[in-house]
């Protein structure tokens, strides 16, 4: 992590605590701006640091409102109070002085999720891609089959395993166990946890690394070392976390899915589409990977059918009985 000199102390202590508890770049990035530029604000208005009262922070709050959004405010704020907890912790102050103060809400957005029958297309998409690979011509149909069974085995995954699209980037050949149906992925805050395939995530990667991956690969040749990344473009190198979200955008819009949909919402489908099975929500928890059961629970909102049909299956008084 690179740290620029002119950086108050205390910023720079707060940024090295975030990269030693393996914060991604990006996190690091995004919280050197926010408290960089509230520390900023302080300075410019003549207020400690560690002992701001409580009106200065109300007009560091409608300083932040004036020209920016509130999702871009509360992000803002979750820095400025990561900050803060973090020097309490430290003891380089009494406390946290954001505490006291009332901070605007965003409210909870229910993710969009995508029906099976809708999965069920974008699939069917690659599987005509494949047809018309076969149709091709000769000099062209090798690379188009194997870019086909890589987008098949790419959707297979994500929507088997819930995959966030960094973790799809980041999966080497080392990390998938087909027998066993699992792929090991690292997750946010560098946790690892393993994911689940069904036979049919399993039967696309089997292909796909036996047929298709192989081809991309020599197409890398002189390229050193060889990429063990599992999904490849087209030119052999790994497929890059823009790379995969083109490819998935452009199979959602030639499957005449919805707009907005995006490859995140793969992984919204696959923890409702488990809870409308009749997963557990801890077992749900652990398959996304999320430290926190409530992160979770947004998605018995997105549900009400099921909550209706465990109600009448679990209350003695949900079935109405013949007499009036």
């Amino acid at each position: 992590m690179s740290e620029r000199s002119s950086e108050p102390p205390a910023l720079e202590r707060f940024l090295r605590s975030l990269a030693a508890r393996d914060a991604s770049s990006h996190t690091i990035r995004a919280y050197r701006t926010a408290v960089g530029a509230y520390l900023d604000w302080l300075v410019e208005h003549d207020v400690e640091w560690t002992r701001p009262a409580r009106h200065q922070l109300r007009g560091y709050l409608a300083h932040l409102g004036s020209d920016a959004s509130r999702s871009t405010v509360a992000q803002r704020l979750a820095a400025i109070r990561s900050f803060h907890r973090w020097a309490a912790r430290d003891g380089l102050t009494a406390g946290d002085p954001w505490g006291a103060i009332a901070t605007p809400r965003l409210p909870r957005r229910l993710p969009r999720v995508l029906e099976i029958d809708e999965v069920g297309r974008l699939l069917a998409v690659v599987e005509r891609e494949l047809d018309a690979a076969d149709a091709a011509r000769p000099e062209a149909t090798a690379l188009a089959t194997a870019l086909a069974l890589r987008d098949r085995a790419l959707v297979e995954v994500a929507y088997a395993a819930g995959l966030r699209i960094s973790e799809l980037a980041a999966g080497d050949l080392g990390s998938v166990d087909l027998r066993r149906g699992e792929i090991r992925v690292i997750g946010k805050g560098r946790k690892e946890r393993i994911g689940l395939l069904g036979r049919p995530a399993i039967s696309a990667l089997e292909a796909y690394l036996e047929h298709g991956r192989p081809l991309l690969v020599e197409r890398s040749a002189g390229t050193a070392p060889a990429p063990t990344a599992i999904f490849l473009n087209h030119t052999g190198g790994p497929l890059g976390v823009r790379g995969l979200r083109y490819r998935l955008d452009r199979l959602c819009r030639a499957a005449g899915l919805p707009e907005g949909v995006s490859p995140h919402t793969l992984r919204h489908s696959f923890a409702t589409h488990l809870l409308d099975g009749g997963a557990d929500l801890r077992v749900v928890q652990e398959l996304l990977g999320h430290e926190n059961l409530a992160t979770t629970q947004v998605y018995t909102h997105v549900s009400p059918g099921r909550l209706a049909a465990a109600y009448r299956d679990a209350h003695p008084r949900a079935r109405r009985t013949g007499s009036a």
